[in-house]
């Protein structure tokens, strides 16, 4: 006989969504071979009761042997041979039941005997593994539900201790349940075939010996073929016991194998973390938002499809999409009052999806996983080795090259012929590098031993932070957003105001203004130290362009985080391949190290392409920069007409001057004329006043002439 369908024990444990909808078809075809067979005992039953009706019972027998080959069985329905089977003994049961008597005796043990055990004993044993299953499987439900709303305070570990252990019970109940359950369905797919073909075995027995002598010809025809049904028999029954003895230890080396995964929260040094999955599935918690404050959590099971995140509820017969994720971005967050959190962005940012891992392990994987599929890594041929081989490479990207590492050696103190030498091997080695990137060595391009930077912080280093005002780098505002250093009113006079949807990455100090390389290769650097410290999370922020600054404002609150004056912005960039980075270089006026301005390098992931947004600095800075081209000529206008204004008053007060000295000049000259005589004889005498003013007058018409 052909194979027997059988439920996969092994995927009992993960209980997902397509191996419950491959159970509802194995419970349909035992609710149909129930049906069937209860109908098939009636008809025997019939057989045995009344005698007198022999000819009706067996006539009805045989039409529902015929019947056979039309039921619709979810499995099992194609067995030809087994349909063949029951029509030859429906046509040999039609024949003799018009002639043949059943003796109760032989009937009750032949015949009514394996259906009776059959319907009464293996049936309602289905019936109730079944119920005890749907009772675990429901105490499962609940316990993983009290599990997932487990605070993330400390001081609830009795209960976070008890509700890990009612897991842990329940889900281990859950599997051994299932399992035997699952088991006991397979048997039945053995035990129905032979329920179906012994009792008629035993009435064709029985009919033989009833009839002793009967027709020679029809025993001779029929002794054969019922031969070979009863070696059938047998070989079906010793595939069964064979196929209960594999089943019976894959269920024990799956309890013993499965024994750690029954806590919720694994130990991730015995269970290690897999970051080069191409493909995941597993149940998680979704938030759905119910009003403006408060929110629900559905567990459901999601799995990936190629770029698509899917999700199944238990009854369906299919998932549904619940997000592209190819180019989106996923980070982990803090969320409410539930642990292992992470959040997928869509590519375009108006799709945001919070979802809740069981475990810290099933977190990270989960993450890595979308990671991995927003690279789109899943279309190579070998989608893990590809991951795996990325991953590697962002381990090693931050390893400086053999190149720098000559290029420090030929630094050390030796000879200028040996310096030269190691100077041009280490420059023959670089083959895959940039040119720009070859002409500089690593000290030119990055501070050694500088610290990267993941979250939004202000001033960039304690050791500046007196300096950050006056050297133009962005500082923290306060908690009403407004910022010391910003003048009143600097963004409303703006022209420009392009607002962005970025996502911070990092941040560090950098030696060098004068090349995109620099940007690139602090990219690089904070990519790969992302890569290597598990840093999904980025800060999400509104990137506000305008001719006076640059600034960072918190989407929520409306508060900005960081100021950046434009005139301190002197590089722009964004990445050569993944054009959604870009960064800008940003120069301190004020702060110095080693001779030469403090240089900090940020970079940032944008929803949209970096070069809109450098496009929006470069447009900004030219914007200011005519704009204090204007300032500065109207400001020299004014000088030029203050200076005009000085000189007519200089010329106003010569003139002044001048007529003052006419008038003294006058003044001396009728003074100095001779007096007359009175008419009386007697002179005039000058008072002691005018005296004085007549030397005033001389002395201020000699000083007029020395002037003139």
């Amino acid at each position: 006989m052909p194979g027997i369908d059988k439920l996969p024990i092994e995927e009992t444990l993960e209980d997902s969504p397509q191996t419950r909808s491959l159970l509802g078809v194995f419970e349909e075809d035992v609710e149909a071979i129930s049906s069937y067979s209860h109908q098939l005992f009636q008809a025997m039953q019939r057989i045995y009761d009344a005698q007198n009706e022999l000819s009706a019972a067996t006539h009805l027998t045989s039409k529902l042997l015929k019947e056979y080959e039309k039921q619709r069985f979810p499995l099992g329905g194609d067995d030809e041979v087994m349909s063949s089977t029951l029509q030859q003994f429906a046509k040999v049961i039609d024949e003799l039941s018009s002639c043949h008597a059943v003796l109760s005796t032989q009937l009750a043990d032949a015949m009514m005997f394996p259906i009776t055990q059959f319907k009464e004993r293996d049936l309602k044993e289905i019936l109730t593994l079944k119920e005890v299953f749907q009772i675990a499987s429901t105490d499962h439900d609940v316990a993983i539900n009290r599990y997932s709303r487990l605070s993330k305070r400390r001081d609830n570990e009795k209960v976070k201790n008890e509700v890990m252990e009612d897991v842990y019970t329940s889900r281990k109940k859950q599997h051994q349940t299932m399992m035997h359950y699952f088991g006991t369905i397979n048997t039945l797919q053995y035990k129905k075939k032979i329920a179906l073909l012994e009792p008629l075995l035993g009435y064709m027995q029985a009919q033989i010996s009833f009839f002793k002598l009967g027709s020679e010809n029809l025993s001779q025809q029929w002794e054969e073929f019922l031969s070979n049904i009863g070696t059938s028999v047998q070989n079906v029954r010793r595939e069964m016991d064979t196929e209960v003895d594999v089943m019976q230890q894959t269920i024990q080396d799956l309890e013993e194998a499965s024994d750690l995964l029954y806590m919720p929260d694994p130990d991730p040094a015995k269970i290690p973390i897999n970051r080069n999955l191409t493909r995941k599935a597993g149940y998680l918690n979704m938030r759905n938002k119910t009003s403006l404050v408060s929110s629900s959590w559905d567990r459901l099971y999601f799995f990936t499809q190629g770029g698509n995140l899917m999700s199944q509820a238990r009854g369906d017969v299919a998932g549904g999409l619940v997000m592209d994720i190819d180019n989106c971005s996923v980070m982990a967050v803090d969320c409410e009052d539930r642990r292992y959190c992470f959040q997928i962005t869509a590519f375009d940012g108006k799709k945001v999806v919070i979802l809740q891992a069981e475990s810290r392990k099933d977190c990270e994987e989960w993450i890595a996983t979308i990671n991995n599929v927003s690279k789109r890594i899943y279309l190579s041929e070998n989608p893990e080795e590809t991951a795996a081989r990325v991953n590697q490479s962002a381990l090693d990207a931050v390893t400086p090259s053999p190149s720098f590492q000559q290029r420090h050696e030929s630094l050390r103190p030796a000879s200028h012929g040996r310096h030269k030498a190691s100077r041009t091997s280490s420059a023959s080695s670089v083959g895959s590098e940039s040119p720009a990137v070859s002409a500089l060595s690593l000290d030119s391009l990055v501070a050694p031993d500088t610290p990267i930077q993941f979250d939004i912080i202000s001033p960039v280093s304690e050791e500046y932070a007196g300096q950050a005002k006056s050297s133009g780098q962005a500082g923290r505002t306060n908690p009403f957003g407004e910022s010391g250093d910003t003048p009143k009113g600097e963004s409303e006079d703006s022209i420009l105001h392009q607002l962005y949807i970025v996502r911070f990455l990092g941040s560090m100090e950098v030696k060098s203004t004068e090349s995109p390389d620099v940007i690139y290769e602090t990219m690089r650097q904070i990519l790969a130290s992302r890569a290597i410290h598990n840093i999904f999370r980025m800060t999400e922020s509104h990137l506000l362009v305008t001719c006076d600054c640059l600034k960072l404002i918190d989407p929520q609150t409306q508060v900005t985080r960081l100021r950046f004056p434009l005139p301190s912005v002197v590089l722009c960039a964004t990445h050569q391949e993944n054009k959604r980075l870009f960064g800008f270089m940003l120069q301190t006026a004020g702060g110095q190290r080693d001779g030469r301005p403090v240089s900090v390098c940020y970079v940032f992931e944008s929803n949209n392409e970096g070069e809109k947004i450098c496009d929006s600095v470069g447009l900004a800075k030219q914007i200011a920069f005519h704009s204090e081209m204007e300032q500065r000529a109207s400001q020299k206008q004014k000088e030029l007409e203050k200076a005009k204004e000085k000189q007519q008053e200089e010329l106003s007060k010569q003139k002044q001057i001048e007529k003052d000295l006419e008038e003294q000049s006058r003044l001396i000259a009728a003074s100095s004329r001779p007096n007359p005589a009175s008419g009386d004889g007697q002179f005039v005498v000058l008072s002691n006043s005018q005296s004085e003013d007549s030397d005033a007058g001389e002395d201020g018409r000699k000083k007029g002439e020395s002037e003139a």
